[in-house]
């Protein structure tokens, strides 16, 4: 059975790119532009092997998706936090993911930070 990784992107270029640089890695990938619309799939699948959760978001962002997934699911889903921010390392403790990569960022460092924290 693949893996799956939840994507959470409101960047449409970055979010066609990783997904189909995944889906070609072998991943099952789901898609949401935002937090809220991550939840809304969540109800309807398995949870993902990991998550790549953007901060900034229209609707729902990064901070208050984290703080209503994490009590309904208590954190079984490794977060890797995607952002252009400075201060990435922060954001992610903030949130308590489990890593972070900052943007602009390589196919192969993404890779290699999802096989590090995926759920096997």
């Amino acid at each position: 059975m693949k893996k799956t990784i939840l994507i959470v992107e409101d960047d449409l270029d970055i979010l066609f790119a990783v997904t189909t640089f995944l889906e070609n890695e072998g991943y099952a990938v789901y898609n949401a532009e935002n937090g809220k619309a991550a939840l809304e799939i969540l109800k309807k699948h398995d949870l993902p092997n990991l998550i790549l959760l953007d901060m900034l978001m229209p609707v729902m962002d990064g901070w208050k998706f984290s703080s209503e997934f994490v009590p309904i699911y208590d954190s079984k889903a490794p977060i890797i936090v995607m952002t252009a921010a400075s201060d990435a390392a922060q954001r992610a403790k903030d949130i308590h993911a489990d890593g972070w990569i900052g943007k602009p960022f390589s196919l192969d460092e993404l890779l290699a930070m999802i096989k590090k924290y995926e759920r096997t």
